[in-house]
């Protein structure tokens, strides 16, 4: 008996094989497992919710949410119950939920400390921040813990931060927040660093710089440990906040003395310098020059500083970098600022030089000198290159031979001069054959390199893949320049480097970026998946993928791209919660605003809008064939043409447009005014393709309805007021169309590798705004003949002109999408991706055409049957039927037409493709080596074999939408 205290809760013994069927995924058998056990136990409220854990995972979510509720009604407060209830609210997405569970629990058991810091965590995730505040106290109350105290805490400054009146912040919760706080500090209560980080930020947030400086200097400062220098530097950010820069100063100045290669300091150094020169702040005589020490005032001051720094370091054992660039960063500033001083210094040029003889062998080299280059004159940029290359060790070559480095360290000065040619625009000045000299020197350099790498791993890169992208760099100019044998040897130069190099990922973007503009998506799907993009990289480089996915014709990646993409977002909703939880847990608190920061911004993505929108597009255009099945499509989607959920006015453009490497000078490379343009232009296309969006989506609600127009009836189906939403809607395409294409005639060029252009201009230049507009605009002049009745002459005689210049505009449509995908010119192979890009806008324009047609099918046939009726009653052998049928008719006539003909051409496209022999094309370049004859045979077999995939799913649609058309006959 004595042993019965140590024996396991039998209930535990009899859950134990469900929970077991279930972490292993095999949810039927936990299903079955759950129901024998409540055959015997009625009242094992936890077999219940397991049961309803494997419905949900199964697919029932409507069995398993009752079942849930059933349990959750009767309020449990065993732990099994309600861990596993708190288990499938969240696969549900249904957080709420969980705090009403324990909102209950706490109810019947006061005390439990566990369910009360359960509860808390429960309003944190759906961000409950007064409940929060609320159950933090309570928890302190029934527990005294610092921590809990300081949670509750914490939720007051979310309140101030999410408060809509920031007055109200900085008058209730801010200052009973800073009152909590001072509490405990008079208690002395005060223990861990959490607690005096919470109370800074209160301060801090308060503007109350002078007492959080007082703070961080104090006793309580004296806690503020893990992180290094983390007194200094909130002392730092107050000394700034408070302009005082005498102590700025030199406490920056004292820290360099212990870190002379800390650059942030040598920024607020020369920072603090400029702000005491400007003030003409002189030292006190005889006293402390101030709290931090003495202060440097004067420009001779900071040169003699940074000289001796620079003769530290020569004593030192590591050489340090910092010193050496501080000079440079002063002479810069003194030259912004028109000092004559700078001389004092040395010559830049110089410097540099010396520099690049100190560290030219590291890779960093050149990012550190890309930021002084300017200070070069543009007349020495040739023999500063020269001079660098001069003091590289290169072995001695024969004439005409390039002289190579004999080791890694000579190869990496090398490509650093390399990159910096690049960089000064040197080889943008030359002429073509130049150009390719230097590609081909480049490759033989790269080639060479590959030595050194031999015991490089598979997930290492080679030391000379610099040289295979300066060269890829090259090329890209050459194919602007209108060579267009360029782009396909760049992508022959990327393959060949990927093999050698199978995680270097520029050379996997560059290719995904090439191939794109070739309109070849198929190779892209694979070397974006072997990029293994983590978490907040779906949204900053997925625009790579998704711009192109449905565009080119690959709709079934285009979904699981867009699926891949969605899937972060909406999981980013519930990781930032159980982020924010840990936050709490381990007193991170001022990571918590971080974090609600973070979801934000990923909610309010221009590429989430961006995806979302031609996701639904997607769905619409894959699976809705008839109105019925678009009706189907739309409610599972919950769209309604009312609602806009885009947040237009807070948009983020969190895309990483410098992702790729470029070498290019300033006036080439991406500028602050080409991120505005592409943001605007992606606003503009995100405006457009939603109003459609919401347009299609109101199609089904419009109904049918034989009631005149101004019958109760009508106005109580509300069917009235649909219409005028589908016609408001349409005033803002039109405006949206408008501001396309102003913003177009700006005619804005991207540098080839910046923002990938909208596909805008192709939607405006092929027609198929112009038919997509039209055609809502047949929805509204339909809707008229349903209200008004057959009696208007004038309303058939507009839908029938409209059905005419529709077939006109779809032909003119198919027209531009006429011609080879791949042509041979000169011994060159020469793609069209536009022809691709116009035969998708065919497919989609063709699609709501279907849609709207079906609307007009389901308006006429009561009408029909209605004339039949009176037919038969007056037993007449003829009753004239109105024009609008014989046009309905004769529409869909040539509209089936038009469509046989786009698959005709379509299965022309294949059997070209199919035909056209690349082999012989690519092998007939003598001046290839074997070994880029092989890859050059790769590349254009994925791009011929993309676009055969390509104008397969597009043709098997519109096969579709074919059958679709073929059915519509009143």
């Amino acid at each position: 008996m004595a042993a019965r205290g140590h024996v396991q809760d039998p209930n535990d013994r009899r859950l134990r094989p469900i929970y077991d069927y279930l972490d292993n995924g095999n949810n039927k058998m936990a299903i079955q497992q759950a129901d024998k056990l409540l055959k015997k136990h009625k009242d094992l409220h936890c077999a219940k919710v397991l049961k309803a854990i494997g419905l949900q995972r199964t697919g029932k979510q409507d069995e398993a949410y009752a079942l849930a509720q059933e349990v959750a009604a009767l309020e449990p407060t065993d732990d099994n119950s309600l861990q596993a209830l708190t288990i499938l609210y969240r696969e549900m997405h249904r957080p709420e939920l969980v705090t009403k569970l324990y909102e209950a629990a706490v109810k019947k058991v006061p005390n439990s400390e566990e369910y009360h810091s359960h509860l808390f965590m429960a309003y944190a995730r759906v961000g409950e921040y007064k409940k929060m505040q609320q159950a933090g106290m309570a928890l302190y109350k029934i527990v005294p813990k610092n921590p809990y105290y300081f949670w509750s805490v914490m939720s007051l400054i979310m309140q101030s931060i999410s408060a809509q009146d920031e007055n109200l912040s900085k008058t209730m919760f801010l200052p009973l927040a800073e009152r909590m706080v001072e509490k405990m500090v008079k208690e002395d209560k005060i223990e861990a660093e959490a607690e005096v980080e919470l109370y800074y930020m209160i301060l801090e947030r308060l503007e109350k710089y002078k007492e959080a400086l007082d703070v961080v200097r104090g006793k309580l400062g004296e806690k503020l440990t893990s992180e290094l220098q983390s007194r200094e530097n909130k002392c730092m950010a107050m000394y700034k906040k408070l302009h005082r820069w005498p102590e700025c100063n030199a406490l920056a100045r004292r820290l360099l003395l212990k870190n002379s290669d800390d650059w942030q300091f040598y920024i607020t150094y020369f920072d603090s310098v400029f702000q005491l020169i400007d003030e003409s702040w002189t030292p006190p005589a005889e006293e402390e020059h101030s709290l931090e020490g003495e202060v440097h005032c004067s420009i001779e001051q900071a040169v003699n500083f940074i000289e001796e720094r620079i003769t530290e370091e020569s004593k030192s054992s590591r050489p340090l970098r910092g010193p050496y660039l501080a000079k440079l960063e002063l002479i810069r500033r003194l030259r912004h600022r028109g000092c004559n001083d700078e001389y004092k210094l040395g010559d830049p040029e110089e410097l540099m030089f010396q520099y690049f003889k100190k560290f030219g062998d590291k890779p960093c080299c050149f990012t550190d000198l890309k930021v002084f280059v300017d200070l070069l004159p543009p007349s020495q940029y040739t023999k500063f290159i020269r001079q660098l290359l001069d003091v590289i060790p290169l072995a001695a070559a024969a004439e005409n031979e390039v002289a190579l480095p004999g080791d890694i360290k000579a190869l990496q000065q090398h490509l650093c001069v390399v990159q910096l040619s690049r960089l000064l625009g040197i080889y943008h000045s030359m002429e073509k054959k130049q150009k390719l000299a230097v590609v081909r020197e480049l490759m033989l350099r790269y080639r060479h390199g590959l030595e050194f790498g031999k015991s490089c791993l598979k997930t290492e890169l080679q030391f000379s893949d610099y040289y295979c992208l300066l060269a890829v760099h090259l090329l890209l100019d050459l194919w602007l320049e209108g060579e267009e044998a360029a782009v396909w040897q760049c992508l022959t130069l990327l393959e060949e480097g990927l093999s050698h190099s199978p995680s270097n990922a520029q050379f996997k973007l560059l290719l995904i970026r090439i191939y794109c503009r070739l309109g070849a998506f198929e190779p892209v799907s694979e070397l974006y998946s072997s990029l293994d993009a983590k978490h907040i990289q779906h949204d900053t480089i997925g625009y790579l993928l998704t711009r192109y996915a449905g565009s080119l014709g690959h709709y079934a990646a285009a979904s699981q791209s867009c699926n891949f993409a969605l899937r972060f977002f909406h999981s980013n909703q519930k990781d930032t919660s159980e982020y924010i939880i840990q936050a709490y847990k381990y007193g991170a608190f001022e990571k918590i605003p971080e974090f609600i920061a973070f979801r934000n911004r990923l909610n309010s993505s221009l590429h989430f809008a961006q995806v979302r929108t031609e996701r639904m597009l997607l769905d619409l255009l894959l699976e809705a064939n008839i109105s019925t099945s678009l009706e189907e499509s739309i409610k599972s989607m919950s769209l309604s043409p009312e609602e806009d959920d885009i947040p237009w006015k807070d948009l983020r453009d969190n895309r990483d447009l410098t992702v790729l490497f470029s070498w290019d000078p300033k006036d080439r490379d991406i500028s602050e005014e080409h991120r505005k343009l592409s943001l605007e232009e992606e606003t503009l296309w995100l405006r457009i393709r939603s109003l459609t969006l919401r347009l299609v989506s109101g199609l089904p609600t419009l109904g049918h309805t034989i009631q005149p127009k101004n019958s109760e009836k009508t106005a109580e189906n509300g069917v009235s007021s649909k219409i005028d939403t589908i016609r408001a809607l349409l005033q803002q395409l039109e405006a949206a169309v408008d501001s396309g294409k102003k913003f177009l005639e700006q005619k804005i060029q991207y540098p080839v590798l910046g923002p990938p252009p909208t596909r805008m201009a192709g939607f405006f230049s092929n027609g198929s705004c112009q038919c997509q507009t039209s055609l809502f605009y047949l929805v509204s002049d339909i809707y008229e003949l349903d209200t008004n009745g057959l009696d208007s002459a004038e309303i058939q005689e507009r839908i029938g002109n409209s059905f005419k210049s529709l077939v006109e505009r779809l032909t003119d449509l198919f027209n531009k999408c006429k011609g080879d995908l791949i042509e041979v010119r000169d011994g060159t192979l020469k793609t069209h991706p536009n022809l691709l890009e116009n035969l998708v806008f065919f497919v989609e324009t063709i699609s709501i055409a279907l849609w709207v047609s079906s609307y007009c099918d389901s308006v006429l046939r009561p009408f029909k049957s209605n004339l039949q009726k009176k037919k038969k009653k007056k037993k007449e052998s003829s009753v004239a039927m109105p024009p609008v049928f014989t046009h309905f008719l004769d529409y869909v006539t040539e509209l089936q037409t038009l469509t046989s003909n786009v698959i005709d051409h379509i299965k022309g496209l294949e059997i070209i493709l199919t035909a056209l022999k690349l082999e012989e094309l690519s092998l007939k370049d003598t001046l290839l080596l074997q070994e880029e004859k092989k890859f050059t045979k790769t590349v254009q077999g994925k791009v011929q074999s993309s676009y055969h995939h390509s104008v397969q799913e597009i043709g098997e649609l519109l096969k579709k939408r074919l059958d679709t058309i073929k059915k519509l006959k009143i």
